[in-house]
């Protein structure tokens, strides 16, 4: 594949993420956006519901399914291994535009904090939430994780070498902190709408499925450093169980 067709395209589907990552956090904040997680009802609730559950599966089944090896071994069959990466993380990002424009607000509120101090302390964890669910990314490398390492080695002409398994800063007291900096920031608003509780439900159970099959992998590609790693460090709950000597991670 030519070299700069490759960078091209992995910096156009980097930039593409980026900006679906920004829109999130503005569709789950109710800010900015033209729509957002809870505008107005729209259609039928049964209706609205079955739609909502049926993004949040599709994104689960397109995220989860094309990060295991066994579909990367068999897509890298029909598109270059340089920008499997980058079309994975394209990939992701169709799958939440999607969510965005076909997302069916369902109305209803659970709870709505009224106090305006406990509300900016909810709005600053969700800020915290998503600082940490991008921080996260730069500590296992985060041009590599949005592929645009992949590219830039390729178009200097030098051989990619995946990230050696090592852990620092917050990954030494939690496996998943960029999962973890998601839940932070789905679940921490002031006003809890039956459409966000749908929303926050359906994408935790997502995260706790998909750090499942993400860490069989990483045991099948790590082996007993990758154990030992599970049974020194907490999954989500920030906590050092024993002193561990690595210094950075990788996640999916």
């Amino acid at each position: 594949m030519n070299k700069i067709i490759a960078f091209a395209y992995g910096l156009i589907c980097y930039l593409i993420f980026f900006a679906t990552f920004l829109y999130l956090i503005g569709f789950i904040g109710n800010f900015i956006v033209p729509k957002s997680l809870d505008s107005a009802l729209q259609s039928n609730l049964t209706q609205a519901l079955i739609i909502d559950l049926g993004l949040i599966l599709l994104f689960g089944i397109q995220h989860s399914g094309m990060a295991r090896p066994g579909f990367k071994q068999w897509w890298t069959k029909t598109i270059p291994t340089v920008i499997e990466r980058s079309t994975y993380v394209l990939s992701a990002s169709l799958m939440l535009l999607l969510l965005f424009w076909q997302w069916q607000p369902l109305g209803g509120i659970i709870w709505q904090i009224q106090n305006p101090i406990f509300t900016y302390i909810i709005y600053g964890f969700s800020a915290l939430g998503w600082l940490l669910v991008l921080a996260s990314t730069f500590l296992i490398n985060h041009f590599d994780l949005f592929g645009l390492r992949q590219v830039y080695l390729y178009l200097q002409g030098q051989e990619y070498k995946h990230l050696e398994f090592k852990t620092v800063g917050i990954y030494k007291y939690v496996r998943h902190p960029l999962m973890l900096g998601f839940l932070i920031a789905f679940w921490s608003t002031p006003t809890m709408t039956i459409t966000h509780f749908i929303f926050a439900l359906g994408m935790t159970i997502y995260i706790l499925i998909a750090i499942q099959l993400e860490e069989r992998d990483l045991i099948e590609i790590y082996g007993s450093l990758y154990e030992e790693y599970r049974q020194q460090v907490s999954m989500l709950i920030p906590f050092k169980k024993v002193g561990i000597n690595a210094n950075t991670t990788t996640s999916e």
